[in-house]
């Protein structure tokens, strides 16, 4: 953690062509601007923090970004543990208000869940689920996108959606546990025909399941013997969704 700040830092003073004792008489002039000593930052300090023999402060956190020109964000995450980095950006906490996202984690929030290549990768005509990424091996998460042919829930969830699945949720929800259909929990099946994606419901026996689709998308409904000709993979808890084709 030390080490890559140190580094981040490091290169940043020689792009600027600075000396430590140039960082050092900067700092005291943002110190004495802002009027406190906990934003000066000595060479014998930094040069320390460079070789990842010292922590970083807020205070010098704040000084060094200025000096540098750089977000103090951008310096933050240098300070983060590797596992930190490695979490899944849907993690973040969203704004109250609705944002213009320019930078930060939700940016990177945004670009996890909705990659430049989104809208022009085109579209398989099954459903499937997406490749394992290497940051999701130890979650029981997986990703699906929703084909061109598969079109049980649209036009609420349409052709070419990503999910994310929940691999540890598979039992069926019953009638009581949601109010609406957006509320409704979806599921992701596998049959001897491939995935599909849909709402679900069991009989009073558990024998059968029932594949619901949506009233607007005009499919039929589906019907297979519960467990022996269809799996439930699980619920989908999150959804980024195409507009356009």
């Amino acid at each position: 953690m030390v080490t890559r700040i140190g580094e981040m830092l490091r290169e940043a003073r020689i792009q600027w062509g600075l000396s430590l004792r140039d960082v050092k008489e900067r700092s005291q002039a943002l110190a004495k601007q802002w009027g406190s000593r906990s934003y000066e930052v000595s060479f014998s300090w930094l040069s320390k923090l460079e070789s990842g023999e010292h922590e970083m402060t807020l205070p010098k956190l704040i000084s060094l970004a200025t000096i540098y020109s750089k977000p103090p964000e951008e310096l933050f995450r240098g300070c983060l543990p590797e596992v930190a980095l490695s979490q899944a950006p849907y993690q973040v906490v969203g704004p109250n208000t609705t944002v213009l996202v320019t930078g930060g984690p939700l940016e990177r929030q945004a670009r996890h869940l909705l990659p430049d290549r989104f809208t022009s990768d085109p579209l398989p005509e099954d459903t499937m689920l997406l490749p394992l990424e290497d940051s999701m091996v130890s979650t029981p998460y997986r990703r699906a996108i929703i084909g061109r042919r598969d079109r049980t829930l649209d036009p609420m969830i349409r052709p070419g959606s990503i999910l994310k699945i929940d691999t540890q949720k598979r039992a069926i929800a019953s009638r009581k546990e949601w109010t609406n259909e957006f509320d409704r929990p979806i599921y992701l099946l596998q049959t001897h025909k491939g995935f599909v994606c849909g709402w679900c419901e069991l009989d009073k026996e558990g024998l059968w399941l029932t594949l619901v689709t949506h009233s607007l998308s005009y499919e039929p409904c589906q019907r297979w013997r519960y467990r022996k000709e269809v799996e439930v993979i699980g619920r989908a808890v999150a959804v980024s969704m195409r507009l356009t084709a």
